[in-house]
């Protein structure tokens, strides 16, 4: 897996760049880039801490998962129970599907992705408890920097796209409005974000 700034970032930035929606969001946010750090677990796991929550609240949550943890890898999650890590502030479901990873973590983690599809990756995650297409969408883009993903689960990335085409109302709509940035629409995702919360988002 790749680490740092994607291989493909530049390409990506001056494809973009040329969008009359997306151009001048680039324009607005040329410092930073999305940045690899070659870890599925950590990125599965901080994921799920960040369904159906907000961002002020997943991070809350996550700064006292690892406090509780340590170096966030299955071994060392393992040897937490569910209830102590659910008193992070995790729902009880969140706790089970994190420590039920932890305990699979051998199958869950591959050591072929770049054999991979993009659809071959999300019928692998999508196969786990606690992993649905947002979450899958999730480590897609930030663990294995896939550069063409874009996730409408996100309401995120809805609002902002909204924003730049307020005419897109309905989620095939933004669906369709975001098919013009592939086949960079993780860029897209990233700078989407950026509009919302200058803080770029991770996971």
């Amino acid at each position: 897996m790749e680490l740092g700034e994607p291989s493909w970032w530049q390409e990506a930035i001056a494809h973009l760049s040329d969008d009359a929606l997306l151009g001048p969001v680039i324009k607005r946010y040329p410092e930073g880039s999305l940045s690899g750090k070659g870890d599925v677990f950590t990125t599965v796991v901080r994921a799920i801490v960040g369904q159906q929550i907000s961002v002020l609240a997943a991070d809350a949550v996550w700064l006292r998962l690892e406090a509780l943890v340590g170096t966030m890898n299955p071994k060392n999650v393992q040897a937490k129970t569910e209830q102590e890590l659910a008193a992070c502030g995790l729902t009880r479901s969140k706790a089970s599907y994190i420590h039920g990873l932890a305990v699979q973590s051998e199958q869950l983690l591959l050591t072929n992705w770049s054999e991979m599809t993009d659809q071959e990756v999300h019928a692998h995650f999508t196969s786990f408890r606690g992993i649905g297409p947002w979450t899958s969408e999730m480590v897609c883009i930030f663990a294995l920097l896939r550069p063409d993903v874009f996730s409408i689960g996100d309401i995120g990335l809805i609002k902002a796209v909204q924003i730049l085409e307020p005419t897109a109302q309905t989620k095939q709509e933004v669906v369709q409005v975001a098919e013009r940035w592939s086949p960079y629409r993780t860029a897209a995702c990233w700078y989407l974000w950026r509009m919302l919360d200058p803080v770029p988002v991770e996971y």
